[in-house]
């Protein structure tokens, strides 16, 4: 017995060595850490528990046959973040390069079944080569095994991908069906052709960096959701992510002891709209002080700044915040900024997590490069998810909210449950100026009249009253009332109950 036992501790040992101490030194050279380096400061103390420590590939093309090293290629397993169960896996890029065999394949579709049986998040690291080459059409079909069981635990199980070093070709659409993806900066990138290959179609010169670094993909084609100068700075802001998250969409919302008041009103948020209406203001202070304390997880917050999305906490308990930024192009809804505030939405409405909008919109953005970039579209995307979506929704309008983007940012006409308004709310079609040079055109060249029609329809239409007589608004609050009253909102809404018509799923405009 005892030879069987040191046999095992031989082999578990050559296991945790990955591609050897070589490659490991490689590895921290280039600032990075290893695959269960990674796993180990994700997840909590001693509770990481692997699965398929000893699987190899079964290749024996091209001298695979060879070179045999225990886990080809990924660690997998599952754990505890803050005693909440997680499943976990993580390419290892000191084994062939992390690239991905059938076997490799096998063992991350094992994890995401066991993930989506038992009802718990699944968050994937990535530092990989793509397919490995000499398994052929043997690795495609892992690929669309994972691909398949992306599919099937979208809206069930949260799923989290975070780019710590290579993703390129394959491996590039797993994480783009999860719902978030986070890279590290400088040493993580993702591209589905390499700068090589662009060289060679397009005679593009280009590098890993300017074609899929983080700085492209947060700030230009949104693929990821945020970025972090190092890993164990990402690793650690997945933990605080995943406190948010429930583990799945039947999960009750987390809840986390709250230490600051909901009672208490805030004077200073009866300062924070200028009485100038084309004078900017941060939203993200606004949404700082209804947040528990002042704890948001941003989501994008490099991409669209017009408008903010992440995720709080009101009483211990998650709420995703969507506000428009007026220090950002006034505000304004665009294409970005809608696809970026609907994507969100969605995830909210699967996991059951309220949503609060503070809305300061002067409307859709006019333009040739937004219509002929599908405004009208991307508009109806943020649309539509207000209006599916069926968990408690809370609005409140600070100040303008003029034409469709009135509609749009989850009015009481989408099922909103709660419309706030504080006073200097101001709610219509568009903004005294435009609107009074449409109804009066014969006026235009008479300064006079012009100016006495735009206080008039400024007495009649830019308050929040005329919304308030229709019932499109609730009740106009004071500012300083705000974490109050979403406060006792959102615990009045915790048993809402409300269904869409069955179908076997929407054709949202995508």
């Amino acid at each position: 017995m005892k030879e069987v036992l040191l046999e095992l501790e031989r082999r578990r040992a050559a296991a945790r060595e990955g591609g050897g101490q070589r490659r490991v030194d490689a590895q921290h050279a280039k600032g990075k850490l290893t695959a269960r380096e990674r796993i180990e400061a994700f997840l909590d103390e001693d509770t990481f528990e692997e699965f398929d420590m000893f699987v190899e590939h079964r290749s024996t093309d091209f001298g695979m046959e060879k070179t045999r090293i225990s886990g080809d290629g990924v660690v997998t397993g599952w754990g505890t973040v803050n005693g909440r169960t997680v499943f976990v896996f993580a390419k290892d890029f000191t084994v062939f390069g992390g690239s991905l065999s059938e076997a490799h394949a096998e063992k991350v579709v094992k994890v995401q079944e066991m993930a989506l049986k038992n009802r718990a998040p699944v968050i994937g690291f990535y530092d990989a080569g793509g397919a490995r080459i000499q398994e052929g059409v043997a690795a495609l079909g892992g690929y669309a095994e994972i691909f398949q069981r992306n599919v099937l635990a979208s809206g069930v199980i949260p799923q989290i991908s975070v780019i710590m070093g290579p993703c390129a070709g394959g491996d590039v659409y797993s994480p783009a069906m999860t719902d978030f993806i986070f890279m590290v900066r400088d040493t993580s990138y993702m591209f589905v052709t390499g700068p090589d290959v662009v060289k060679t179609v397009t005679n593009e010169t280009v590098t890993a960096e300017e074609l899929g670094g983080a700085s492209v993909h947060t700030v230009k084609s949104s693929i990821a959701d945020g970025a972090y100068d190092n890993d164990v700075e990402a690793l650690l802001q997945m933990r605080r992510l995943i406190d948010f998250l429930p583990t799945s969409n039947t999960g009750d919302l987390p809840e986390v002891e709250c230490f600051q008041s909901v009672s208490e009103p805030d004077h200073s948020l009866d300062r924070l709209v200028p009485d100038n209406a084309n004078k900017p203001y941060d939203i993200r202070e606004l949404i700082m002080k209804t947040c528990d304390e002042a704890d948001f997880f941003e989501i994008q917050a490099s991409f669209a700044k017009n408008i903010v999305t992440g995720f709080g906490r009101v009483e211990g308990r998650t709420v995703g915040f969507v506000a428009n930024q007026p220090m950002v192009l006034a505000g304004v809804l665009d294409s970005d900024a809608s696809r970026k505030a609907a994507r969100f939405v969605r995830f909210c409405d699967c996991f059951n997590i309220p949503i609060v909008t503070y809305v300061d919109v002067p409307g859709f953005l006019p333009g040739t490069a937004q219509e002929y970039g599908g405004l009208i579209k991307h508009g109806a995307k943020l649309l539509f998810a207000y209006a599916e979506a069926t968990v408690p929704k809370i609005t409140l309008i600070t100040r303008k909210a003029f034409g469709g983007a009135y509609d749009v940012m989850a009015s009481k006409h989408l099922r909103g449950d709660i419309n706030y308004a504080w006073p200097s709310a101001q709610i219509a079609v568009m903004g005294a100026k435009g609107a009074v040079e449409i109804i009066f055109r014969k006026d235009i060249d008479d300064p006079d009249k012009i100016a006495d029609h735009t206080k008039r329809y400024e007495d009649r239409f830019l308050s929040p009253f005329v919304a308030a007589e229709r019932g499109y608004v609730d009740e106009v609050i004071m500012p300083h009332s705000t974490r109050p009253r979403i406060a006792r909102a959102l615990r009045m809404l915790r048993n809402k109950d409300l269904q869409n018509p069955w179908k076997k799923h929407d054709n949202i405009p995508l």
